[in-house]
């Protein structure tokens, strides 16, 4: 008795393909080398567009190449894809009207001539396994039907048919080439029912195809049926006609009593990929296998086509909505047949996607045959050399002939090949030895960068990270612009922006993750009053640190150089106010708080319009993880807290302190220098002591009759500042407010 369909049924990798069947070709000792250049040409495709300029390339781990697509204006009609992301990685369906898959559920009783009742359940959506633009296919899971034994044991059963759709206009057909009807069980005959529609007679037509698979009285010694072998006995299989196409089917059961059902209950048809399923023994026991075992479904293929054209003729301009849009394409037939429109193909020695434009992309020959020589042969004797539309294997050099038909022949004698065997001999060994040097230095790079905490830099949003020949030009003795306890300053250019790059000492830096905190740190405090670090150099065994040039060089030099520059009062207050505001943003505006610990005239750059930026964050890198007391005492001691220097304790007020001998540098005019009893700061502070006028001490160029009352403000707030009572300092917040004041006054 055969079980057919009732009317309602029918209302309802990312490698190149060339890459793949190389690889099934392949014999095992030549995977790897398969393997490897499959993972350099997926490099190379990820690096090309799929799909048009916008559009999604992937829903999950399925590539969307065009036509397909799943946004409005990612997609010519039919192709619609649908993207779930309820699952994890999400899953791509074909969201096409009429392409869908149900199960028809029917309980049939044996001995009976109809079934006892028939459930069809809801349409399902073909969810998408890949899609292949260069062979016109998409692979797609399907159900597996089954006919079990009921649940009763009384003999009747229930079969489980699936039935797809695919759209008598639709662009899909189900492949009569890479699918074949498979059927498991016991004792199995399972059909392909299909209305198609028939281009020659206009008319619809019913078409059934079968195969068998009969274990019942076979000797035992025949061992039933063996695995991975699909020759009737427990697995059976057949192949689809090319008489006209599938769209819409259903795979059926014949059924015959059987006498195992105890044992064997269930039996299978399906639709699948030729070759990708395996028979196995275990499959003929248990209810329900294959279908537990594929939740989702086994793999068949469909071929697509653009339906609403055909290809033009020779001579004839494209229509408007033509489909092969990239160069190096062409327009064939569908498979089936001129009715079912036309595919889009790439030529001959070019690869890719020939829907979208500049899809089709040149084949490199000479790294594909290295898969599979046959294909593209080069003697050995020959050099391959890849070109546009094909490839050329010239003879080496000394043979003559053609590499490509394996006619290369030598063209010196033997004299002279040893002399020039000898001379490359030589070549080859100083060639390795600069190799190994080479490879040595580039492992002495690496080594460096981890070191420097390149691995920890490389997360920093807004440093750059610069290799070692990028500074090389830089780093010239007539670029060198400064020398000194740190190390040297270098001005050139990088990226067309004029920079400074500082050199520092063999050991002075610190490694690893403080130093890389150091150089984050820097990186994320931007304010118009502290110079920008634009990036590092790890790839040294000090690394090397990147910073905006300033043309004007620091306060110290303007004050104290040969070459000594006249600044007005109005200048200094400018600069001291400037200088007092970056200091604020560093102890109370950013997200960790940084103490400079090194305030001096060499550490307060000028631009050309003589604006301040305060430099050189020294001791801030010892407290970048939280450390307040310092293991030495590090700075210039005629600018150091004395309190910071007697119990190396470093806090803001130690900033103070330091700026509060800035301002005294500033309206002197002389050098702060540290010595006993007879620096400037102690001037000022006897001064202050004996409440007398510090007249005397201010820079000549300055010290103007309508300007004392301003300067002596300004010497009245560098002492408080210099206070040996940290408690008694004001905070740098303070400083700035007051010397607002007396900037707006000296204004006024």
């Amino acid at each position: 008795m055969t079980i057919t369909p009732s009317s309602q049924s029918h209302n309802s990798h990312r490698l190149p393909i060339f890459l793949v069947l190389l690889l099934h070709l392949a014999s095992s000792s030549s995977r790897s080398l398969i393997l490897e250049a499959a993972a350099a040409a997926e490099e190379e495709d990820e690096q090309r567009s799929i799909t048009l300029p916008g559009c999604p390339e992937r829903c999950g781990d399925t590539p969307i190449p065009f036509p397909f697509g799943t946004k409005p204006g990612c997609f010519r009609e039919g192709f619609q894809v649908t993207c779930n992301d309820s699952f994890t990685p999400h899953r791509a369906f074909l969201a096409y009207t009429g392409v869908n898959q149900h199960i028809a559920e029917i309980y049939y009783k044996v001995g009976w001539h109809y079934p006892v009742w028939r459930i069809d359940h809801d349409n399902t959506a073909l969810e998408l396994i890949d899609i292949s633009v260069t062979k016109g296919e998409a692979r797609a899971y399907g159900l597996v039907s089954s006919l079990c034994n009921a649940a009763n044991l009384s003999g009747d059963y229930v079969a489980k048919c699936q039935n797809l759709a695919l759209g008598e206009r639709g662009p899909f057909i189900l492949s009569v080439t890479r699918n074949l009807l498979v059927g498991v069980g016991w004792r199995v005959e399972p059909k392909i029912m299909s209305y198609l529609w028939s281009a020659y007679r206009n008319s619809t037509y019913e078409f059934s195809l079968a195969c068998l698979s009969d274990l019942m009285g076979m000797p035992k010694l025949l061992q039933l049926a063996t695995n991975g072998s699909c020759s009737s006995r427990g697995c059976c299989q057949a192949a689809l006609p090319e008489a006209a196409p599938l769209t819409d089917f259903g795979t059926w059961f014949s059924i015959d009593e059987n006498p195992m059902w105890q044992t064997n209950p269930c039996s299978y048809a399906m639709v699948v990929e030729s070759e990708w399923y395996s028979f196995s023994t275990p499959d003929l026991y248990g209810v329900e296998v294959l279908p537990r075992r594929y939740p989702r479904g086994v793999p068949f293929v469909l071929d697509f086509s653009i339906r609403n054209g055909a290809c033009p003729g020779k001579g004839q301009k494209p229509p408007r909505d033509y489909a092969c849009v990239s160069g190096n394409s062409y327009c064939a037939n569908a498979s089936g047949g001129a009715a079912h429109g036309y595919v889009c193909r790439c030529l001959e020695h070019y690869d890719g996607n020939p829907y979208i434009a500049n899809g089709c992309q040149d084949i490199d020959e000479c790294r594909l045959r290295k898969l599979n020589p046959e294909l593209y042969p080069c003697s050995t004797d020959g050099i391959c050399k890849n070109r546009l539309g094909g490839y050329d294997c010239p003879c080496k050099p000394g043979m003559k002939g053609d590499g490509i038909k394996g006619t290369c022949t030598d063209k010196f004698p033997l004299a002279a090949r040893v002399i020039v065997g000898g001379i490359c001999g030589i070549f080859s060994i100083a060639a390795i030895s600069f190799l190994i040097l080479l490879r040595k230095e580039k492992q002495k790079t690496r080594e460096f960068y981890q070191k420097n905490g390149g691995l920890t830099l490389e997360k920093a949003k807004f440093i750059k990270l610069f290799k070692k020949e990028d500074l090389k030009p830089i780093l010239k003795s007539s670029n060198l612009i400064g020398k000194g306890g740190f190390g040297e300053v270098y001005k050139g250019f990088l990226d067309n922006e004029e920079v400074a790059v500082k050199k520092p000492i063999s050991g002075t830096m610190l490694e690893n993750e403080q130093f890389a905190n150091e150089v984050i740190i820097q990186s994320r405090v931007i304010h118009k009053n502290i110079i920008r670090l634009i990036g590092c150099c790890l790839e040294v065994d000090t690394p090397m640190l990147v910073y905006e040039f300033l043309s004007n060089g620091s306060l110290y030099d303007i004050l104290h150089s040969k070459k000594k520059v006249s600044l007005t009062l109005g200048v200094r207050l400018s600069i001291v106010v400037e200088s007092a505001d970056g200091l604020v943003y560093m102890h109370s505006k950013t997200n960790t708080k940084i103490i400079h610990g090194d305030v001096k005239p060499a550490n307060i750059l000028l631009d050309d319009k003589f604006a301040p930026k305060i430099s050189d964050f020294g001791i801030s890198r010892l407290i970048a993880r939280d450390k307040k007391h310092t293991g030495s005492i590090i700075g210039d001691m005629s600018y150091m807290d004395p309190v910071y220097v007697q119990t190396g304790l470093l806090t803001d007020k130690s900033d103070v302190y330091s700026f509060g001998v800035v301002i005294l540098e500033l309206i002197s005019g002389k050098k702060a220098t540290h010595s006993d009893g007879s620096s400037l700061v102690n001037n000022f502070l006897e001064t202050g002591k004996k409440k007398n006028k510090a007249t005397e001490l201010f820079d000549k160029e300055i010290a103007v009759a309508g300007d004392l009352d301003i300067l002596d403000s300004l010497a009245g707030l560098a002492v408080e500042c210099l206070n040996l009572d940290v408690d008694q300092r004001p905070s740098m917040t303070e400083v700035l407010e007051r010397l607002l004041i007396i900037n707006q006054s000296h204004k006024s």
